[in-house]
C-alpha cells in the first residue's frame, strides 16, 4: 500500500526539509518526488497545475486528494491531520502560528538569501549580503532571548514552530553565521535533534525520487 503522503521537493530546499522533518517526527512515511529545479521542472504547466506558485514543496495527501503549497501552511495541516506538534491548546496553537509568520518575515528570508548567494546559486552586491546577515543575526538574537529559561518556543513541548524555525537555523553555517554567539539557540538545536524520528536533511531528501521504505 502506498504511503498516505507524497512530498515533491528539492534536496537543497529549506522549506522542503521543514516538511520532510515534520513527517519524520510525526512518524509518517512519505514517498519523495525529486523536482528538477535546475532544469526548470517547477515552472512547467504540469507542475504549476498542482503547485500554483511554481515552488517547492508540494505535499499530496492521497487520503483525500489535497495538494498543498507553502511549508508553513503544510505544517499546520500536518499538525491537524496527525494531532501532533500543534500545541496543547488554542493559545499554544496561535502562538505557534505567530512564530511561523515571524520566521518567514524576520529570519528565513535574509538567512536563506545569504545561503544561496554563498552557495553560488544567485548573485548579490556585498552590501546586500551584509544587510541580510545583519537582519538574520538580529532575528537570531530575538530567538535566543526568547529561549532563555524555556526548552521550546511554545508551551512545554515541541511544536510546528520549533520544526519550522529549526529548518532555517540548521543552515546558519552555510550562511556564514556562527551559532556559538547564541547559546540558547544552540541548546535548543540540540533538543530538536534529540527528538524521536529526527533525521538530517541529507538523509530525508535525496537527489532522486524515492518510495517510502
Amino acid at each position: 500500500m502506498p504511503s498516505r503522503f507524497e512530498l515533491h521537493g528539492f534536496a537543497y530546499s529549506g522549506p522542503t526539509y521543514k516538511v520532510a522533518l515534520a513527517l519524520s517526527l510525526m512518524g509518517e512515511p512519505f514517498d519523495y518526488v525529486h523536482v528538477n529545479m535546475m532544469g526548470g521542472e517547477h515552472k512547467q504547466p504540469s507542475y504549476l497545475s498542482r503547485q500554483r506558485y511554481g515552488q517547492v514543496p508540494l505535499l499530496v495527501d492521497r487520503n483525500n486528494g489535497r495538494q498543498l503549497c507553502q511549508s508553513a501552511a503544510i505544517l499546520e495541516y500536518l499538525a491537524d491531520m496527525t494531532g501532533r506538534f500543534g500545541g496543547a491548546d488554542l493559545d499554544e496553537r496561535l502562538q505557534a502560528r505567530e512564530w511561523l509568520y515571524w520566521d518567514f518575515d524576520r529570519l528565513a528570508s535574509p538567512l536563506y538569501k545569504v545561503r544561496v548567494v554563498k552557495a553560488g546559486f544567485r548573485q548579490a552586491a556585498p552590501e546586500v549580503v551584509e544587510d541580510c546577515l545583519n537582519a538574520a543575526r538580529n532575528a537570531l538574537g530575538v530567538l535566543d532571548a526568547h529561549l532563555a529559561g524555556r526548552a521550546w518556543l511554545v508551551g512545554e513541548g515541541a511544536t510546528i514552530a520549533d520544526i519550522d524555525i529549526y529548518g532555517v537555523v540548521t543552515f546558519s553555517d552555510q550562511a556564514g553565521i556562527d551559532l556559538t554567539g547564541y547559546p540558547q539557540v544552540e541548546a535548543w538545536v540540540r533538543r530538536v535533534e534529540a527528538l524521536p524520528g529526527f533525521e538530517v536533511r541529507t538523509d530525508l531528501l535525496p537527489m532522486e525520487s524515492r518510495v517510502a521504505a
